[in-house]
């Protein structure tokens, strides 16, 4: 599913005061030596009749001149140059007292809007097929993606909670990129006058659009508004270092203009709260800050100057953690949040499948003595519960060991056991078991689910 943007045709209808665009190719011309009108359609990100217009406009208005043609270009034909006259490098010194921002032109408020509800992520449809291909490397139980299948469907919120090591981040993570549209998000947009940047290529993942037939493209190529970049859906994870500051718009000082917080660089896709409740901020301040956006679906932003605009919240925001569900927020925000998901601590069966994938994976074979020796010390020796991660986390050991001591890869009671020992720090109750016979290590039964 497409949602193509359309480029403004004309310098009236870029949505806010076209001297916003003057300014932009001043700097351009001042800053970056720009003098055609291709280089400033390429910088700006308008189309070159547009840009056209606001050249003639600054000429009108002296501020630019025509300074003869530049002979090379690609169709052979001569370009014509623009310089800034002293007029206009005052243009330029008081735009640039406003702010120093400089590149594609930003997108109007009002349209931005539109184009975050034409794209959103609750639109998309994800199938059982869908759900069942993204998990297909690990252990999931039917029970938990037939609930997991409507709640991503949804677009809204999801709580994942249960015991620590059991996948609630690898399940979160995967639902993040099940989605296959392509969106469009604005290099900035304008607000009353000011700029706030949203494109951040460190989380927006780019991606190239596939061309339209020929009878197209050339209509394609002049409608297509360039200020928007083609992205998947973006994915956005926070852990312990999310602080009420990352969710406000950021100022600068210095070049006087806004970067949107994380949660607006998530619309369309997903945010992802990881181990929510060990935030640098308290359950219940994140809480607050969230109740309105996730009821409503709009959020509300302030500009340094107090004013406030509001915004689409269209994002499927996860909350993943391993303590208490009651003990993190009262009931009246539980409500708030459609979809709840427990990720339990994985069957023997479970254990076994997780063991045995993981083994192969690392050119390991999981034979059942290994098997139930390794149960045995979890569960009986140490008295802990078995979690999905414990697998990795003694595979990766062995391997490690072996490396060491300059040994074919192997699995062995000695090293399966040292590997056990580093598990919990405090237990030394799986000193002297290394001995231990098949028949002493009795099978262990054990319930519950892994996710």
């Amino acid at each position: 599913m497409m949602y193509e943007p359309k480029a403004p045709l004309k310098l009236s209808q870029v949505g806010y005061d076209p001297n916003l665009v003057l300014q932009l190719i001043g700097k351009g011309m001042y800053l970056e030596n720009l003098e055609t009108v291709v280089q400033l359609s390429d910088e700006i990100k308008l189309p070159t009749n547009v840009v056209e217009q606001a050249l003639q406009a600054l000429v009108n208005r002296k501020q630019i001149e025509s300074v003869g043609t530049m002979a090379s270009t690609a169709n052979g034909m001569g370009a014509l140059r623009y310089n800034l006259t002293s007029a206009g490098r005052k243009f330029v010194q008081d735009a640039l007292n406003q702010n120093q921002y400089f590149g594609p032109a930003p997108i109007p408020l009002s349209q931005y809007c539109e184009q975050v509800r034409a794209q959103a992520i609750g639109d998309e449809r994800v199938s059982p097929e869908d759900i069942e291909q993204a998990f297909s490397d690990i252990v999931v139980p039917d029970e938990f993606t037939r609930k997991l299948g409507p709640a991503v469907n949804s677009g809204m919120s999801i709580l994942i909670y249960g015991p620590a090591g059991n996948g609630k981040t690898t399940v979160a993570e995967k639902v993040a990129h099940i989605f296959e549209s392509v969106i469009y998000i604005p290099h900035a947009i304008e607000v009353n006058g000011t700029i706030i940047k949203v494109f951040d290529g460190s989380v927006h993942n780019s991606v190239e659009v596939e061309n339209p037939p020929e009878e197209r493209r050339k209509l394609f190529r002049e409608m297509t508004d360039k200020r928007y970049v083609p992205c998947k859906r973006p994915v956005i994870i926070t852990g312990g270092e999310l602080n009420m500051e990352m969710l406000d718009l950021k100022y600068n000082e210095v070049s006087k203009y806004y970067e949107a917080p994380l949660h607006i660089k998530a619309l369309n896709g997903t945010f992802i709260i990881d181990d929510f409740g060990r935030q640098q901020v308290s359950p219940e301040q994140l809480l607050n800050r969230w109740i309105v956006p996730l009821q409503s679906r709009i959020d509300f932003l302030k500009l340094h100057s107090g004013k406030s605009f509001e915004l689409p919240f269209d994002e499927l925001v996860i909350f993943s953690t391993n303590l208490a569900p009651d003990d993190l927020m009262d009931p009246a925000f539980l409500r708030r949040i459609p979809y709840k998901l427990e990720t339990k601590d994985p069957s023997l069966d479970a254990f076994k499948a997780i063991y045995t994938a993981v083994a192969r994976k690392a050119g390991l074979q999981l034979t059942e003595e290994i098997f139930q020796f390794t149960v045995h010390q979890i569960v009986k020796a140490s008295g802990k519960s078995l979690a999905a991660y414990q697998p990795k986390f003694i595979i990766d050991q062995v391997i490690s060991n072996c490396k060491y001591q300059g040994v074919e890869l192997s699995f062995t009671k000695e090293y399966v056991a040292e590997a056990l020992a580093n598990l919990y720090v405090t237990d030394s109750s799986f000193k002297g078991q290394v001995g231990m016979t098949p028949k002493e290590t009795e099978p262990v039964q054990q319930s519950g689910q892994v996710a």
